[in-house]
């Protein structure tokens, strides 16, 4: 039998050593470093007894046996087959379903719905599936489900388990289509000496995991924890263990919830899907746009409205600035839902590239909605809404606009940009201030009047003259 392996684990970022540092050279923290015990075939054992017994009782049976080197053209390119989630946001997101044999790492905030996203899943599909929780009874997940769905099928199975080991064996009984973990940082391994939750724990239970998903094909989702930070508790190596990495945002203040992919071996990570928090679960957002927009804001100054673009979906978000006097010596510079270097960038183009000061002003940004937007075409909408609170003056209705703004001032062009316009066109918007230099590429005619312009200047004339 091979001798277990001594190392030692930052508790903070999971940088490893071999040896005891006092401050850590990853995340700068000192003392953080802690002896853990590796053993050499932890968890594994009962991960491939589960997974052989669930194949001898599949049609589908993965390759288990030794691997050979074979030509790359040779290898058989096919699409992997994929389990419809019932969730068309869901399956978004995923790149089309769930593929057979991958493993899910979906994180968030506390109290964020990533367990009533995971729970209102299973009751829809029709697949046998055995929810492991760590945290809660088996009561407790009973309740929530009556609250989502009052037909509860005879396909799940509740169990309310801590160890690895048991929770194989419930394994070899069930044989479920699907397993679900909630959440990893609960479940610890007899092989490990540190408590759950520790480092050593969570990447040594992932790994047992990932080789029972593998080699059975049953597919798992993993629900994990995130830290202070926003980031995913645990050792950096859990989102590299796993196929997919889903992150769950939104602001517990609003209702509406965002579903992002970070991570994605099976598709695209730039898609999103976007519910909204409800008394019976959460519902799919077909049409953001509805719920990013605010009715009336007529004669309201610092609204702006940009036709954004995230993933392959166009929404038209409402872009709101507040421009004051600084009380204090330094202006204040917030922003919520928005890059704040981005935002400090785009008032440093403001002040020299237009001529408006506001070196003595304190910025307030916010996207309605608490939304958190990436794409570049904001910029032109940011710059609107801090010139129209800075003047007081409101930008007529019936305009919005899409743009990239340059250091020099100009504005750049946008991907997509017949989306946009097609998205402002469907909501009733008869103005689009769009960059010049995508002009040349549109072939369909719009009912909506488009205005091309090349500086940053040349929009703020269009808009107020």
């Amino acid at each position: 039998m091979a001798k277990d392996k001594i190392a030692y684990v930052c508790n903070n970022c999971g940088q490893e050593s071999t040896k005891w540092i006092g401050k850590c050279p990853n995340c700068g923290q000192w003392n953080t470093f802690k002896e853990i015990r590796i053993a050499s075939d932890t968890g594994t054992a009962a991960a491939r007894n589960a997974a052989r017994t669930i194949r001898a009782g599949e049609s589908v049976v993965f390759a288990a046996g030794k691997n050979v080197a074979q030509r790359l053209r040779d290898v058989l390119s096919k699409d992997e087959p994929r389990t419809d989630m019932c969730d068309a946001e869901l399956n978004r997101v995923l790149g089309g379903g769930l593929v057979q044999g991958s493993i899910v790492l979906l994180g968030g905030e506390p109290g964020i719905g990533k367990s009533t996203l995971t729970l209102q899943t299973i009751l829809r599909i029709d697949r046998r599936v055995l929810y492991i929780s760590g945290e809660e009874s088996p009561h407790q997940i009973k309740m929530r489900a009556e609250r989502i769905s009052r037909d509860i099928p005879d396909n799940i199975m509740i169990l309310s388990e801590t160890s690895l080991e048991r929770i194989f064996e419930h394994v070899r009984e069930v044989k479920p289509e699907l397993i679900v973990v909630d959440s990893i940082q609960t479940i610890a391994t007899e092989e490990v000496g540190s408590s759950p939750g520790s480092v050593a724990q969570v990447r040594e239970c992932a790994a047992a995991l990932l080789r029972f998903a593998k080699t059975s094909g049953v597919p798992v989702i993993l629900i994990g924890h995130i830290n202070k930070e926003g980031s995913i508790a645990g050792p950096k190596i859990l989102e590299h263990i796993v196929d997919t990495v889903i992150q769950f945002e939104g602001d517990q203040h609003y209702m509406y919830r965002i579903l992002r992919s970070i991570k994605n071996r099976f598709g695209s990570t730039s898609e999103l899907g976007i519910y909204e928090m409800e008394q019976n679960g959460l519902r799919q957002v077909s049409n953001p746009s509805e719920l990013l927009l605010t009715n009336d804001h007529d004669g309201l100054s610092g609204v702006a409205i940009s036709s954004a673009i995230e993933g392959v979906r166009p929404f038209l978000v409402e872009t709101q600035a507040l421009v004051s006097s600084a009380a204090y010596g330094t202006p204040q510079r917030s922003a919520t839902g928005f890059e704040q270097r981005r935002l400090n960038m785009l008032l440093a183009v403001l002040e020299k590239r237009v001529g408006f000061k506001l070196m003595q002003k304190d910025v307030f940004l916010n996207i309605a909605g608490g939304l958190r937007v990436t794409d570049m075409a904001m910029d032109l909408s940011v710059i609107a809404a801090v010139l129209s609170s800075n003047v007081d003056t409101p930008i007529e209705s019936g305009w919005c606009m899409c743009g990239e703004v340059g250091l020099s001032g100009e504005v750049r062009p946008v991907s997509r940009i017949e989306q946009r316009i097609a998205e402002a066109e469907k909501l009733g918007f008869h103005h689009i201030i769009i960059p010049k230099y995508n002009l040349q590429g549109l072939t369909h005619n719009y009912n909506i009047e488009l205005h091309p312009v090349r500086k940053v200047e040349e929009a703020l004339r269009v808009l107020f003259g």
